[in-house]
């Protein structure tokens, strides 16, 4: 059985930054091959929706945040229609994510800055995307890898935890980490890696107690040794 070791215990890490490069490289390849159709996980039909499903699922879960925003969408399918919602009626559709006042008064705001600042259109820069009210730049990265086919990383819960284990990063700052992966992958691949990184954490490198027994990233693994010792 896997043991369980403290979140902060650290691989070796190279000190050669081409060395840690083909470390990464070959952890990509088998992501690649274990999840070869790994896509982001909110229901999206454009740039805007992402945005606010994006947004939304923090605190909850992606399935949750799906589970409303066909409703959502279909009452306000835009900014400026979102951004004239009745507050009541809004909350009542966000309330099972939890948080819901707060959340109801973010998609709000954020929609009154879109409609303010672009007319009502996302735009598809980072520091345009991260000058709106609410939007930071994990929110930002999601949305241009995935909305506008713009190359990004999103540094998620999921993407920090196995940066760290795999010897990518040894930060616990999002903005650090991102730049300490975008040093080891090229930009063609930042946005289909995180997928699969998000993936692989919520299949198997789980936070606590990962399942390495069934991972076949072992052989690749820096942290192999630290849960299996």
């Amino acid at each position: 059985m896997a043991k369980t070791v403290a979140k902060e215990a650290f691989p070796a890490r190279p000190r050669s930054v081409s060395t840690r490069k083909d470390a990464a490289r070959a952890i990509v390849a088998l992501l690649e091959k274990l999840y070869p159709d790994a896509k982001c996980a909110l229901s999206h039909q454009n740039a805007f929706e992402l945005l606010c499903a994006t947004v939304l699922s923090a605190q909850t879960t992606d399935a949750r945040v799906n589970s409303v925003t066909p409703e959502l969408f279909r009452k306000y399918p835009d900014a400026l229609h979102m951004a004239e919602a009745n507050r009541s009626d809004l909350e009542q559709i966000l309330r099972p994510l939890g948080f819901f006042r707060a959340k109801a008064k973010s998609l709000q705001e954020l929609s009154m800055s879109l409609v303010e600042k672009y007319d009502g259109e996302v735009p598809h820069d980072l520091e345009s995307l991260v000058s709106l009210r609410g939007v930071g730049r994990k929110t930002a990265n999601v949305v241009l890898g995935n909305a506008f086919g713009v190359p990004g990383i999103t540094v998620d819960t999921h993407v920090g935890r196995l940066s760290r284990r795999w010897g990518w990063t040894r930060s616990m700052d999002p903005v650090v980490t991102e730049k300490d992966i975008a040093v080891l992958l090229p930009p063609e691949i930042w946005t289909d890696t995180c997928h699969r990184i998000i993936d692989h954490g919520r299949q198997v490198c789980h936070s606590r107690k990962p399942a390495c027994e069934e991972c076949a990233l072992t052989q690749v693994c820096p942290s192999y040794s630290l849960f299996m010792s």
